[in-house]
């Protein structure tokens, strides 16, 4: 479905490595202790926290000359010691044999009806995201309309993706909170190393059985993955689809258009975009409004930057107790006047919890 120009914000450019901190915990692999190279698990398992951050400038250019001590690390107001650091060009504090692991994208593309128009331009745009990438990061695609299909599993095959996106068909309904419960719970949350989400999708659920907005928020919250939704616009081929459900409104008549549900088409997407900001803010991902197909290709060329130059912070929480609260995360640079993007918070969940 798509957005008319009244409805939802311009496309916003991204002034920051989008907050892009997942605070993350994990099994150690070894005596040595927890492998920091798993280093964007929300759900705390063990007691290594690790957080993605981005620095820019004034004018918006990434900062990537930091060190370490250029570096402060605040949970709830006290100040934490990192103990692991990695910047886009070194690694500081890697526990022994802890070859420095790929990323993982899920790429979930909305499929429904309400994207049958824009369907090729997706598939174009997605395509060329993925040649972005590093050779090395592994890529999910997942398309949803009615049905979640997972198309590909993890893989760097660049053939293998690419016919994976070609495969995406259009169909009926919009499953989008059943897709990022499947990513989310049953493919990333079984994957090591750093983990991204890029979601594309016009925001309205329409068939959703058993997930919510708010059961996926919280599974976002608890997640290892920052989630990069692109809103694309669908309003204008949802409103000038003969197929869609019209009524008369206002005492001059006129014509509102509602979703499968009864709800204004104008309400629905509204509470779409509300969503997708809440997901990105809460995971430190960044939230992107696309109207074009120009401005969809730009959106997927910052993503791949904004993974490519950000730093990744970890450190031992010295609050001990448990109890799956969220916890504030704040990071500190010494450089004045610089925009620094992490996550700004996680949910704490010891082994035994």
């Amino acid at each position: 479905m798509r957005k008319s120009p009244n409805l939802i914000p311009t496309f916003l450019l991204i002034f920051g490595i989008i907050s892009t901190s997942s605070a993350q915990k994990q099994k150690p692999p070894n005596p040595v202790g927890p492998d920091p190279s798993e280093d964007n698990i929300v759900r705390v398992e063990t007691t290594l926290v690790t957080i993605p951050v981005g620095v820019r400038d004034r004018k918006g250019r990434f900062i990537l000359s930091l060190s370490l001590k250029d570096f402060r690390l605040y949970e709830d107001g006290v100040e934490q010691e990192i103990a692991y650091f990695e910047s886009p060009g070194e690694t500081i504090n890697a526990p022994p044999n802890s070859p420095e692991k790929p990323f993982t994208i899920a790429l979930l593309i909305d499929a429904s009806d309400s994207t049958e128009f824009k369907l090729e331009q997706i598939q174009r745009t997605a395509i060329a995201f993925v040649n972005l990438l590093r050779r090395g990061d592994r890529v999910i695609i997942v398309a949803f309309d009615k049905r979640v299909q997972v198309l590909a599993e993890a893989t760097n095959d660049r053939n293998v993706l690419g016919d994976a996106i070609r495969r995406t068909r259009s169909g009926g309904g919009t499953s989008l909170y059943a897709a990022l419960d499947t990513v989310l719970n049953e493919r990333l949350s079984r994957l090591g190393g750093r983990k991204a989400v890029v979601l594309l999708t016009d925001g309205v659920d329409t068939a959703s059985k058993g997930s919510t907005a708010e059961s996926t928020i919280r599974a976002a919250e608890e997640s290892d993955a920052s989630i990069f939704p692109i809103q694309f616009s669908t309003y204008a081929d949802f409103a000038d689809n003969p197929s869609r459900e019209t009524f008369g409104v206002g005492n001059f008549g006129g014509v509102a258009h509602v979703t499968r549900s009864g709800e204004p088409a104008s309400e629905a997407y509204k509470r779409a975009t509300l969503y997708l900001r809440r997901l990105a803010q809460k995971t430190g991902g960044h939230f992107q409004y696309a109207d074009t197909a120009k401005n969809l290709a730009l959106s997927f060329e910052r993503i791949a930057a904004q993974l490519r130059q950000q730093y990744t912070l970890g450190y031992y929480p010295s609050n001990k107790a448990t109890g799956g609260k969220q916890r504030q995360i704040r990071v500190d640079v010494s450089l004045p006047k610089v925009d620094v993007r992490t996550r700004k918070g996680y949910v704490y969940k010891s082994l035994n919890h």
